[in-house]
């Protein structure tokens, strides 16, 4: 009967020291910088907002009139500040409707606000 109790508890202990360095890397990934997760949200506030400003400011940059729509889908990766990948539906100068891949850099405290990348998508 000892020798069983011997073996349950190694099997235990065998279970509790394999198990915990996956649970504590997953725990750290969870809160760690760097890892790109979709948006669980676009459409709040400030998901939009931040969809708006990029057309803005490739508008501005490009002169071409763009007009934000909405955004439609996105990733955010934490860093110091928040990066954001956006599609984006806006309206060209002419009237046509089209979707748009952009990059943000947002650092909300230090009000920096950086447009990395504008493109149409295929």
């Amino acid at each position: 009967m000892r020798q069983h109790n011997i073996l349950l508890l190694t099997i235990a202990i065998v279970i509790c020291i394999t198990a915990t360095p996956t649970t504590a890397r997953e725990a750290v990934s969870d809160v760690a910088t760097g890892g790109w997760r979709q948006i669980p949200d676009i459409n709040t506030q400030e998901i939009q907002e931040i969809g708006r400003w990029a057309v803005t400011e490739h508008a501005r940059q490009a002169s071409d009139g763009l007009q934000f729509k909405r955004v439609v889908s996105g990733m955010q990766q934490v860093v110091s500040g928040m990066n954001f990948k956006l599609r984006i539906d806006a309206v060209n100068g002419d009237g046509k409707e089209g979707m748009y891949r952009a990059e943000v850099y947002d650092q909300p405290w230090t009000k920096t606000r950086k447009l990395d990348y504008f493109v149409p998508t295929n």
